[in-house]
């Protein structure tokens, strides 16, 4: 009896117009499923039948289906499109087996046979055209087979093994509201919107499995074994495909195996707009009563892995924790059951289902317990207060931030802080408290964010993890702020009472606020569509000082951070000192570095600075950054006839002013900058003379000065599918000009790794007459098929061991820039391939798949690669020329330090340099041909510290 008033009272509340905008309407859907599974093949077999009720004032001649399967049918699907937007690449190199689609769809309306028409854009929306026009309060009976292929879970839904989760798995109607149609394909980051009704689910599927769903189970039939010998046994695992010197291993696969008979499960709930169900042979299940102060009585049921035991110990009390807050808060739960279950889906965290929530594998009981009651509170905001998740994702994970925060700050949380000791590591030290806090100070400071009321599609995947979440719950605390706790919980309340079981929109919600509270809500209902932080009472910042580096609490202090440092190279030795810094995020508007440093070997003082100032110009991100560097070490040295030796120094000072452009879309992954700089140059070199009337030679060594102005374009595409790089370089000196275009693509390859492909094209001029003098004194600026020496690092920007060796493993030391072929011609007076007029080149570098990486033996895995570098330049085309009009070498490439230090072998290369080889190098050739460069410029520090994310 209580079940039917229950009922009765949720269609009241439904429909009933008392409680609704003048003119309210809502469609409904009831469904009646059939579904088996078959956990061999991995598909589902069923068929649905539903009772469409069109209680809106048109006549509709269509209705849109969602068949979200069809998103895993290929890398032509908006869900494909999604995940290389945000980075991932795993669906889309993802193997047939693992994907999945909905088929045998064959409709009916009211018994007539139904045209379904594809969507022009999306595979995974079909158009239902009616068979006869519905009328205005009218109903039809749709039903259909279908199909599913079952995807690997790669977003929400799918399986894992034998392990399933069953979710938007069957043909559905869109939601037709005053608004119109809102077909939609199924994405990774936006969600969902559906249409209420009643539903009636019938489960079969190998009797062994422990299902857990929406709604009540009402019933449950085993069929007999067919087969009373039931055989046993382990499966043997595919074997590892090991490469040929590895003794191949059997691994065991201690799956248990599934049942020879099958068992029927029936589910029943009413007034909800989706069914996802879960099976797994392996489930522990916990399971307890709560009763609400209505006194409905609620079930409430833990689902998980033997392995996660310790973390779900106590996961019943947290999902009665929720239930209780949220009600409490918003009015109370109107369902029968309550469940969590652990199942992976693709990502961490968790998803929501009407009266039933999956949550990916956690590490401790405290983030179970977020997870949970962030999820399990999904119930009132999606599951009853059933906004357009799509359209307006601050509605649903937004407002729900909001009571998580109110959770917490209440006290409610039943793990508290110190329950689970945890020793901090020396960079976790240093890391925010509030992440989400941290990282939205950071767009907003980079002007990176974008506005709350923004499209679930609209938002790049930080804003939408942000902005949609984090930043929502202030601006509902801002709300709460506005009109005080009581009376916001007042709104709230009234929200929840005349919205539920319906499709709010963002002025209903401001309506029922208005009405409630007797404010104008219009200035904080347009803060939605601004970008930037929330009006807040500005904190004035100290000066702290601290070591190393810190993120902590960046709202409060300007930090100046001091840390030691350390340095060397082949004339100064080692190098010891200290970093002077205010480097932190937010990123100060003026920012400083300085490290003086005492070489231990030339006896001096060296050290290097930079300062800065960065202002934004606009809205989009696009800021002018003006600064000031400098450095002195040593370039060279020199032993005189008595021993004594003399450390040469270099010193520059570099301004600079850098434009970066901002971006027209938040989701572009195009970055364009362009910087002039113009390099002083300060060097000290060597001078000797003859004092006729003393008779002796004199060595002196004079400083002399030079110039360098240097326009850069660059532009990169940081997209995780076939990435590339361009960069326009114009550099003008004494005498000279030189322009230089480099280019960088990089192909990925299906299962890891790829190729990258960098061309260059450079042109030298002569500013005035070219004569023997100019081309002497500018020979270091001239183009290299060879990848640079030191001498040949003219604006002193790469980190040379020994710049200007010419002996020994230092000298061996190239940069990448020009040909940047990995071949040396040093000895010679005029190396191969050197020019002053132009040069084009090409480098291929190539991952070596790890089934014949040689290297993997090893105990440190050393990543394997292989290069090639073709070029041509002008001299090779004039007549009699020493070479073939095009050169090549290739070989092998060792990448070390994240690609901070590369080695190269060559193995292979043109015949004029075998030639230079076998003339010049005699002794050991195969040693004294490896290069190597250290790109020190290919550090980033996301690299060593992932928890940043700018």
């Amino acid at each position: 009896m209580k079940k039917t008033i229950l009922v009765t009272v949720l269609f009241i509340f439904r429909l009933s117009p008392v409680f609704c905008q003048t003119n309210y309407w809502q469609q409904q859907v009831n469904y009646n499923i059939d579904v088996t599974l078959n956990d061999t093949a991995n598909t589902l077999d069923g068929y649905v039948k539903m009772d469409y009720y069109n209680n809106s004032p048109d006549t509709l001649l269509i209705i849109w289906i969602h068949a979200w399967p069809n998103a895993y049918k290929n890398d032509r699907t908006a869900f494909s499109d999604q995940l290389l937007q945000n980075g991932r690449t795993d669906f889309y190199f993802s193997s047939e087996d693992k994907r999945g689609y909905i088929n045998r769809l064959d409709f009916k309306v009211n018994g007539m046979v139904a045209q379904l028409q594809d969507h022009p854009e999306h595979q995974d929306i079909f158009k239902l055209v009616l068979p006869q026009p519905l009328l205005p309060h009218s109903k039809i009976k749709i039903e259909t087979p279908f199909h599913v292929k079952l995807p690997h879970n790669f977003s929400r839904g799918g399986h894992v093994e034998q392990a399933y989760q069953i979710t938007q798995w069957y043909p559905k109607p869109a939601v037709y509201d005053q608004k119109g149609w809102h077909p939609m394909p199924y994405l990774d980051q936006g969600e969902f919107y559906s249409e209420f009704g009643d539903y009636e689910v019938q489960i079969t599927l190998p009797s062994n499995y422990v299902v857990a769903a929406t709604g009540e189970m009402v019933n449950e039939t085993t069929a007999p074994v067919i087969n009373t010998k039931l055989v046993v046994k382990r499966d043997l695992a595919t074997p590892r495909k090991h490469p040929p010197f590895f003794k191949t291993k059997i691994v065991e696969n201690n799956t248990i195996q599934s049942a020879v008979n099958t068992k029927t499960i029936v589910y029943k709930q009413s007034s909800v707009h989706d069914f996802a169900w879960f099976a797994d042979k392996s489930f522990i299940v916990k399971t307890d009563t709560l009763q609400l102060p209505s006194g409905n009585i609620i079930k409430v049921s833990a689902y998980f892995q033997p392995q996660q035991s310790a973390y779900w110990k106590n996961s019943l009390q947290y999902i009665k924790k929720a239930v209780v807050t949220r009600s409490n808060y918003l009015g109370e739960y109107p369902y029968k059951t309550v469940t969590a279950i652990e199942a992976e889906m693709g990502f961490n965290g968790g998803m929501e289902y009407p009266a039933i929530t999956s949550i990916s594998p956690v590490k401790s009981s405290a983030v179970l317990e977020s997870v949970i009651e962030h999820e399990v509170g999904h119930n009132w905001n999606y599951g009853i207060l059933a906004t357009n998740e799509r359209t307006h994702p601050w509605m649903d994970e937004g407002i729900n931030t909001y009571y998580d925060n109110r959770y917490y700050s209440s006290g409610s949380n039943i793990v508290k802080a110190g329950d689970e000791k945890k020793k901090y590591s020396f960079i976790e030290s240093r890391m925010p408290d509030d992440d989400e806090k941290f990282i939205a100070a950071n767009l907003y400071a980079t002007q990176k964010d974008q506005p709350i009321e923004t499209a679930s599609q609209d938002f790049n995947e930080i804003n939408y993890n942000t902005i949609a979440y984090y930043k929502t719950g202030q601006w509902m605390k801002l709300l709460e702020d506005n009109v005080g706790k009581a009376m916001f919980d007042s709104c709230m309340h009234e929200y929840y009472r005349r919205w539920q079981f319906k499709h709010p929109y963002p002025e209903d919600l401001k309506k029922v606020i208005e009405e409630v509270s007797g404010k104008n809500m219009d200035v904080a209902f347009n803060l939605l569509n601004k970008k930037g932080a929330l009006p807040e009472k500005p904190i004035k910042k100290d000066i702290k000082f601290a070591s190393f580096f810190s993120f902590k609490n960046t709202d409060q202090h300007h930090y100046i951070f001091a840390a030691p440092a350390i340095g060397a190279n082949f004339y100064d030795k080692l190098m010891l000192g200290i970093l002077i810094h205010n480097y932190t995020l937010p990123a100060e508007k003026f920012q400083f570095v300085f490290s003086p440093l005492y070489a231990t070997g030339s006896k001096q003082l060296n050290g290097l600075g930079r300062l800065s100032y960065q202002f934004y110009n606009g809205t989009n991100g696009q800021n002018t950054e003006l600064s000031l560097s400098g450095e002195t070490f040593s370039g060279n040295a020199f032993t005189d006839s008595a021993l004594n030796k003399k450390a040469l120094r270099f010193s520059k000072m570099v301004p600079s002013i850098k434009y970066t452009f901002g971006k027209k879309n938040a989701l572009s992954t195009i970055n364009k900058f362009m910087q002039w700089k113009t390099f002083f140059i300060r060097e000290q070199g060597l001078l000797f003379s003859r004092d006729t009337i003393l008779q002796q030679d004199n060595i002196t060594y004079p400083t002399a000065g030079r110039y360098l102005n240097q326009l850069r374009f660059v532009l990169t595409n940081s997209r995780i599918l076939y990435p590339y790089k361009t960069e326009l370089l114009t550099e003008q000196g004494e005498g000279f000009a030189r322009l230089a275009f480099t280019g960088n693509y990089y192909f990925n390859y299906i299962k890891s790794g790829g190729m990258n492909v960098r061309l260059f094209a450079g042109k030298f001029f002569y500013l005035g007459d070219k004569t023997f003098l100019k081309q002497f004194e500018t020979d270091a600026y001239h183009l290299n098929m060879s990848g640079p020496k030191g001498y040949e690092d003219y604006t002193y920007s790469n980190y040379f061991a020994g710049r200007n060796e010419f002996e020994g493993f230092a000298s061996q030391q190239i940069m990448n820039r020009d040909g940047f072929f990995k071949v040396r011609t040093d000895l010679l007076s005029s190396k191969i391939g050197k020019t002053d007029n132009w040069l084009i080149a090409a480098n291929f570098t190539t991952d070596i798949p790890k089934s014949i990486n040689i290297l993997q033996v090893l105990p440190v895995k050393i990543p394997l690669k292989a290069f090639l570098d073709v070029g041509t330049y002008a001299e090779s085309w004039q007549k009699n020329a020493a070479t073939g009009r095009f050169i090549y070498d290739a070989g092998l490439q060792l990448s070390f330090f994240k690609d901070v230090v590369q080695v190269y072998i060559p193995l292979l290369y043109s015949k004029v340099y075998r030639d230079y080889f076998k003339s010049t190098i005699t002794e050991k050739r195969f040693l004294k041909n490896i290069s190597f460069s250290i790109d020190i410029q290919n550090f980033r520090l996301k690299k060593i510290l992932p928890q940043i994310v700018f």
